[in-house]
């Protein structure tokens, strides 16, 4: 629904493109997107929900079946490349944890409860990253293994997968060995670990369990950091900047907003950021037509900020020069100007790197609109009268 919906939204957004008085565009914008967002949930939750629900019976029956067999290990094949593909919620809150209440009410602990919130594969990749990655990678990787390890929030290291997929292999084999020793050691925990943290995971672990809960992150860690050493070192290359920004912004484009921890692996040292700015210097001679405010949403404070520069260049005289605003997830590398808060310069750079890029810290107000409106005098030549 997602491409569907900004494609909606697009063109219900073109109905009253420029006939909003100014100062009412965020009024608007929110209130269309929210009905047109209401009423796309109600149409979705008639089509699709039997689809999902037949889907999460169907898992159902099929961990069952595993467990039947004795043979949950393999059922890492599944959880961790879902994981990497934002479908874990939907594996664990649809599946697991429902199946696990019930093993717990009747014997205290459940083993389903530690298939997909193991930090254990994680953090054995992020260690692989933090020894033989190179660039930006391998700087990020120790403070990303913290975050996923104590924080418990594994979205950090997906953008690692995605930018070698063949270290799913090592996340898949740390699972199957966690799930493996959790069987021998009859082990579980009380209730699901959320986050999933070794703080959350040890507070809901059983005091009969604790010895095989401890071995099963443990050994996890452990097995996931040896394979994806392997496989690093054998695809040893220099990674740079634009390898892991991308992959951030490819993990942000499957979960569908901002990821809250991205920031950690997007930071641009400040010789990167002087080269970004040299590069653009010599875009600003050429004419300006496409102007964009990027924000998280696209919305509030980016829409505002698009209203007033707007204004601005009218009365300059300027009618050749379109001025929009769209979510920093959306932006392509298409454009002339783009304006964004100084915090997300950098993603806005990875996204549209041959775009000049202008920072400022208050969309409301900022003295680099009118030295946009005087770029523009210089590039796009005397405006029209």
């Amino acid at each position: 629904m997602g491409p569907l919906a900004a494609w909606l939204m697009k063109k219900v957004d073109a109905i009253w493109d420029g006939k909003i008085k100014p100062g009412f565009e965020m009024l608007v914008n929110n209130f269309s997107a929210g009905i047109l967002s209401a009423g796309l949930a109600v149409a979705s939750f008639y089509v699709f929900g039997p689809i999902f629900r037949a889907i999460s019976d169907a898992l159902g029956s099929g961990v069952d079946w595993l467990i039947a067999h004795s043979l949950l290990p393999l059922a890492s094949i599944i959880i961790e490349p879902a994981k990497v593909l934002f479908l874990n919620n939907a594996i664990n809150h649809g599946v697991l944890t429902p199946l696990g209440i019930n093993q717990s009410a009747e014997t205290g602990q459940s083993i389903l409860f530690l298939l997909e919130a193991n930090p254990g594969p994680g953090v054995g990749l992020l260690i692989a990253y933090s020894i033989f990655g190179t660039g930006l990678a391998k700087s990020t990787a120790p403070a990303a293994a913290i975050i996923q390890f104590f924080g418990g929030i594994h979205e950090i290291y997906f953008p690692y997968v995605l930018m070698k997929p063949l270290t799913l292999l090592a996340t898949i084999s740390g699972g199957m060995v966690g799930i493996l020793t959790l069987t021998i050691f009859n082990a579980g925990l009380r209730a699901p670990a959320a986050p999933g943290s070794i703080i959350a995971v040890f507070l809901q672990t059983p005091g009969g369990s604790f010895v095989g809960v401890a071995l099963s992150v443990l050994l996890s860690a452990t097995t996931s950091f040896v394979i994806a050493s392997i496989i690093l070192r054998a695809s040893r290359k220099s990674d740079d900047n634009g390898d892991l920004a991308a992959a951030t912004a490819q993990m942000e484009g499957m979960k569908g907003k901002k990821s809250s921890v991205s920031g950690v692996l997007t930071d641009i040292e400040a010789n990167t950021e002087q080269a970004d700015e040299a590069r653009e210097a010599a875009t600003r001679s050429t004419p300006i037509h496409k102007i964009v405010f990027a924000c998280d949403a696209g919305m509030g404070s980016s829409a505002m900020g698009a209203s007033v520069l707007r204004n601005k260049i009218k009365k300059a005289g300027f009618t050749d020069v379109t001025v929009v605003n769209v979510a920093i997830a959306n932006l392509v590398d298409d454009v002339d100007l783009i304006v964004t808060h100084q915090d997300l310069t950098p993603r806005a750079r990875d996204k549209a790197p041959s775009a000049q890029h202008v920072s400022v810290s208050n969309f409301m107000s900022s003295p680099k609109y009118d030295e946009i409106v005087e770029e523009l005098r210089e590039t796009n030549g005397a405006p029209a009268t």
